[in-house]
């Protein structure tokens, strides 16, 4: 109690902080342009959307209060377990990381991204929220944004991606050298075989569909 306590404080005074979120758009296309990229028109890409939310944030289309909690007990758990970066945090929060992060791991700049991406999901769209994320992160091999990442390794837009290619790019972003597909083939199909768990548990693909995907070729390049 005493612990939800200090984080419901702490969390109040670091969003009264907090800068404006109005240039968010410009901050993705800032990090394409320095990049050589480009940003994926609206709205983003149904399989690659689909996958990315399964593995990274089941509850990125509940209510923001929800992915509030979601984030803070995260934060909480590792304030208990001492550890400066809970990871697996929610899809907003990402989103704020990449954009308005300063590089610290510390308890206060979590709290200040989770504030951040409260801030992106009352502004934006689901579907803008997810889209400038598809845009901003890296995908591995220098591919930044869902564009760079499609064509690169499959030679298709993001939204020609098949379900088997579009799980392969979701897994990446947790590690995109770990889990390099043209370096690491056998760890980066652990991660699809992953996401398309996580594709089953969120119900947009049946097991009997996740293991047809799984079996198809993925055409990398």
């Amino acid at each position: 109690m005493l612990l939800v306590i200090g984080l419901a404080s702490a969390f109040v005074g670091v969003v009264a902080s907090l800068p404006g979120v109005g240039d968010a758009p410009a901050r993705v296309e800032a990090i394409l342009l320095a990049h050589g990229s480009r940003a994926e028109s609206p709205p983003p890409p149904a399989r690659l959307a689909a996958s990315i939310v399964a593995v990274e944030d089941a509850h990125f289309y509940d209510n923001v209060a929800v992915n509030v909690l979601d984030g803070a007990a995260r934060a909480a758990l590792a304030t208990l377990h001492t550890q400066g970066d809970p990871g697996g945090s929610t899809i907003p929060q990402q989103l704020a990381k990449a954009l308005y992060g300063n590089g610290s791991a510390s308890f206060t700049e979590t709290l200040r991204e989770i504030g951040l991406g409260v801030r992106l999901s009352l502004r934006y769209s689901d579907a803008q929220v997810l889209g400038m994320y598809l845009n901003a992160i890296y995908y591995g091999n220098g591919y930044w944004g869902d564009i760079a990442a499609a064509e690169g390794y499959f030679g298709v837009p993001p939204r020609r991606l098949s379900w088997a290619q579009a799980s392969m790019l979701a897994g990446l972003p947790e590690a995109p050298s770990a889990y390099d597909p043209l370096l690491h083939l056998g760890l980066a199909r652990e991660r699809q075989r992953h996401v398309l768990d996580r594709l089953v548990a969120t119900h947009v693909l049946s097991a009997a569909q996740a293991d047809r995907v799984f079996a198809e070729p993925l055409g990398l390049r």
